[in-house]
């Protein structure tokens, strides 16, 4: 194992099944995307596996919880977090996971709740 790759399953949550473990020489969080198989997968949840040896824990395993996701198209960088949707609309979450609270799937293009934000 490479000293910066992170040993991480991959566990689907609906239907709830393991699709196996992978090393990744990047740290995933909830928000990421992850192409894995053909497919892409949104990271709901990251778990840490530790284990005691010669009196110390150390971290041994990485676990992700995923669903199946497209990749948005509409992102930007604000504040070096990724946010989805457009960002000049006050109904925008600011969220790497959800666009807005009244049209969370989406397009932001032509959507009829939009309003500029102050």
């Amino acid at each position: 194992m490479e000293p910066d790759s992170l040993p991480t399953e991959v566990i689907l949550t609906e239907p709830s099944q393991s699709l196996g473990s992978i090393q990744l020489d990047w740290s995933p969080q909830p928000g990421h995307y992850l192409d894995l198989q053909g497919k892409t997968y949104a990271v709901l949840e990251r778990r840490h596996r530790y284990q005691l040896q010669s009196g110390r824990y150390r971290l041994q395993k990485i676990a992700i919880y995923v669903q199946s996701a497209q990749r948005p198209i509409d992102t930007s960088l604000i504040n070096g977090r990724w946010i989805i949707g457009d960002v000049t609309c006050c109904y925008n979450a600011f969220s790497e996971i959800i666009r807005c609270a009244v049209n969370p799937q989406g397009p932001c293009d032509g959507c009829r709740y939009y309003e500029t934000s102050e």
